[in-house]
This record gives C-alpha cells, structure tokens and sequence, in this order.
C-alpha cells in the first residue's frame, strides 16, 4: 500500500523555537525547506512527492519574513488540505517577556521590528498571524521550555500518525506561574484543601503517595473527578470523530506542586484506560517552587 506523504508546516513568532524545530525535523529524516514563498508550496509539494522521489515527509518552515508574501499562506494550506497529502499545522507561541528575552540575548534584530523597538514587533508579528494561529492542528507555547524539552514535544508530534487518531498531553501547572497557552481544556483544582499548609505533606509531591491519598480522600475529590471524567467522555470521542490529532487538558493549582499532579496523573491513567490513546504527562511547574 502507497505511504500517504506527510507534510508540516511550521509557523508561529519569530523567536518560539522555529529553527530548533526545523532541526528536530530534519534529524528526523523529514526534508525540511525553510522560508519558501506560499506561492511556491504547492508546487515544490507537487515535485517533492512525484513518481520517483524518495521523499515522503516534507517540512515547510513559514514566517514573517516572507512579508508581501506571507498573506497567501493561509490560502495555500487549505490548497494542500484538499490534496492527498497529510498535512498538519504547528504554531510556535511565547509570552512577550520570553521572546524579548531571547532577542536581547541573542542581540539579533526582531523581523517585524519598527522603530519602536522589539517589543512593537513582537506585538505587530501577533496581529499579523492572528488568522494562521488558528489553523493550526497544535499550538506550543515554548515560554518555558529548553531545546531539549521542544525536542521531546516534536518528536512525539510526528511519529507514526498511524498509531492512534489522537494524542493526549495532561499539563499540570502553578496558577503563580502563569496558565499554559497552549491548553484545549483548562480545569482549576484550587478549591480543593492545599497539601501545602500540611506541614508532613509539603516536601512531598502530588506523585508521592501521601499526598496522593491526601488529595483524593478530601470529600469534594471524588465529585470532581467523576464530573471531569463524565465530560472527557463526551469530549474525547468528539475529538476523534472530527479528525483532531491533538489534545492538551491543563490542570492547575496554585504552585503546581500537589493538588494539580495528582489530578493529572491520576487523568492520564483513566484517559489511557478508557480510550486506549497515547497519553503524556508534563508536570510543567514542579521543582520551580
């Protein structure tokens, strides 16, 4: 049976990661080409995935650099989603705090920059991809995250699409740390009884068992997570029926130490029971207390 050919397209703010992820790809074994023209995809798609060539996975890296150029992206994606290829969308996000920080430490000119500095930029480049924003199948905010930690969200993007229809990523976060601006589903986990005012609980974490047991004895728990999972069974299948490959549930408490991870472990376990889908973890803000 012939290999449906593959394409991503990498878009987002100039300085969420674009070059990293460019790197994971072509490491990858994907033929990644970097700041093509839209007028050109298509045509470039068409010659990559002709009778004879070799190439089966095509990464397309599109930006404001493309300028009088890049308002003809949006057509051109949903040109190559009526095609026989597989084509997905990653937007690379960040805070307007992390992506000054990158451009001042890499002392590099922001691409959209005015006279008015980077942050105009910045603020400019947002506008700009407001509608391409939301195209994509997947939205990472990298704000917090090293090469390394994008790497690993990559990899497990682009591997075998086969596999399962869709996949999980349950993120638990600290409220004082900011929300994740990359969740789907948000769900707030502050209501219930802090392990942290627990004096024999705080060192602990929320995959430690003491706090386990703690968190989900305390007697609004069990509604809660009968509620959450009586809605995920809803959700879920309505994900699958519309075709999503990506679904990111963030559970928040107030560090991100106890109440949220495990609540989030203790989803991804029913998620993976229940749906038999492929379910990651990420404990965002644990160890940043």
């Amino acid at each position: 049976m012939p290999v449906r050919p593959r394409i991503i397209v990498i878009t987002g703010l100039s300085g969420a990661g674009r070059s990293t992820v460019s790197n994971v790809l072509e490491d990858l074994g994907w033929f990644v080409i970097d700041n093509l023209p839209p007028t050109l995809i298509t045509r470039v798609a068409d010659l990559a995935f002709a009778e004879g060539s070799s190439v089966t996975k095509l990464g397309l890296v599109a930006d404001s650099r493309g300028r009088e150029f890049f308002g003809e992206l949006v057509d051109t994606i949903e040109q190559l989603r009526r095609g026989d290829a597989d084509v997905h969308v990653v937007f690379l996000d960040a805070d307007e705090d992390a992506l000054v920080r990158r451009f001042e430490e890499t002392r590099r000119r922001h691409p959209a920059a005015t006279d008015r500095g980077v942050l105009a930029g910045i603020r400019g480049e947002r506008e700009q991809l407001a509608e391409l924003r939301g195209l994509a199948d997947v939205i990472i905010d990298t704000s917090d995250l090293n090469v390394h930690e994008l790497r690993d969200r990559i990899v497990g993007l682009v591997d075998d699409p086969g596999s399962a229809r869709l996949r999980v990523e349950v993120v638990s976060f600290g409220f004082k740390h900011g929300i994740p601006r990359d969740a789907d589903l948000l769900f707030d986990v502050r209501f219930l009884p802090n392990p942290h005012w627990v004096d024999e609980l705080r060192p602990y974490s929320g995959r430690d068992a003491p706090v386990r047991e703690y968190v989900l004895s305390q007697p609004a728990t069990g509604p809660f997570v009968a509620a959450l999972r009586q809605l995920l069974d809803v959700v879920v299948p309505g994900y699958v029926r519309e075709g999503k490959r990506y679904l990111t549930i963030a559970i928040g408490c107030t560090g991100g130490r106890h109440r949220s991870v495990t609540i989030g472990e203790d989803l991804a376990a029913y998620l993976r029971e229940t749906f038999a889908l492929p379910v990651n973890v990420q404990h965002r803000d644990l160890g940043s207390e």
